[in-house]
């Protein structure tokens, strides 16, 4: 209190000082700076300290400076000018008064909104960071599906053609020649399922891929054999158009055969639901422009052009119990083969393909 209402009266003996030094030089009163006291005690006493600064203002300015001077009365002459003074000295402090209240109310949202933005931080950080752990954990689910997936299809291969064995040697006589058929068959997928644990090894120790010189016929002629049950299953007709005597291309055997059976296996899917018309699943191999260019075709439910904008990307999937990987980790096995991966729509499906460098068998890249 003493604070504020000091305030006033200090503001108020300022401007009565300075009016009196500065009267003389003007021919009428010149009462400007007890506005300026007046908003200076509303500004930093309040509402109470203005309005006492407005009472001891209306008294000096009626007592020295209104005439009759030295008098408390005001002259017939002088009282709309004192009248007009004391409106415009109200008006002052209730204008400085309000101003002040609207700055502190500013700067106590500004100080809630702080408080709040750093409450929201808090919980943006503590969301951020139960994300990062459920997109570790989809990582390593689809890690470990498709682990699964590449050793439970050699491992189911093994089994099928055990099964044949049994059969050929049950034959009276047995069919010997079948099978030592078979038996090749098996030696060659296990040889798969050892291939394919080596590369995962390789991949936790961070080894560099394993890359030989392989024929892209071959991959696509091995996996549209093993897919031939899965797809008269699916009612699918798969057809092949390869270019004999394609270039060799250098890459990982079993990372190049996962994208071309994540295509296939995908273009199954999105046939599924097809009744209108065959089922027609196509995969085609030809050299173009010093690349092998590899590319599925389905005549499924199709592919939206936004949709085939950021179908590579993480954890964007159609399917409804998809996780988003399989195409991401695609397009990034054709990339670190130096290709390029593309989806695009068709009239009736859509189609999916990959290139792949050709380089002359002394390059060392």
């Amino acid at each position: 209190m003493i604070h504020r209402f000091g305030t006033s009266l200090l503001s108020v003996l300022v401007a009565f000082v300075l009016t009196y030094l500065l009267q003389p030089l003007f021919p009428y009163p010149f009462l400007f700076l007890f506005f300026g006291a007046i908003m200076i005690s509303a500004w930093f006493g309040g509402t109470g300290a203005g309005l006492l600064a407005v009472l001891m203002s209306t008294g000096v300015v009626a007592y020295f400076f209104v005439p009759p001077y030295y008098s408390w009365s005001v002259s017939t002459t002088a009282e709309a000018y004192f009248v007009a003074f004391v409106l415009c000295a109200l008006a002052a402090g209730w204008v400085s008064s309000l101003k002040k209240k609207s700055e502190q109310a500013l700067e106590h949202a500004l100080d809630e909104l702080e408080m709040r933005v750093s409450e929201r931080t808090a919980e943006l950080l503590k969301t951020q960071t139960e994300l990062a752990r459920l997109s570790q954990l989809l990582s390593m689910g689809e890690l470990t599906a498709s682990i699964a997936h590449e050793i439970n299809q050699p491992l189911t291969a093994v089994v099928t053609h055990g099964h044949a064995c049994i059969e050929w040697l049950s034959a009276n006589p047995p069919n010997l020649e079948k099978t030592r058929q078979t038996i090749d068959r098996i030696i060659q997928d296990g040889t798969r399922a050892g291939a394919v644990l080596a590369r995962i090894r390789a991949l936790f120790k961070q080894e560099a891929p394993a890359k030989d010189w392989l024929d892209v016929n071959e991959i696509i002629h091995e996996l549209t054999t093993f897919l031939r049950d899965e797809a008269i299953r699916r009612h699918v007709f798969v057809r092949t158009e390869l270019v004999p005597g394609l270039p060799k291309v250098q890459g990982d055997r079993v990372q190049l055969q996962q994208v071309v059976l994540n295509l296939v296996v995908n273009a199954m899917d999105a046939m599924s639901e097809t009744a209108d018309r065959p089922r027609e699943l196509v995969i085609t191999a030809r050299a173009e422009n010093d690349e092998i260019v590899v590319r599925v075709e389905d005549s499924g439910i199709g592919l939206d052009p936004e949709i085939a904008q950021k179908i590579f990307d993480p954890f964007f999937t159609t399917k409804p119990h998809g996780i988003g990987m399989g195409l991401s980790i695609s397009r990034s096995i054709v990339e670190a083969h130096e290709g390029k991966m593309s989806a695009s729509p068709r009239p009736s499906g859509a189609v999916f393909q990959f290139t792949l460098p050709i380089r002359p068998r002394d390059s060392n890249g």
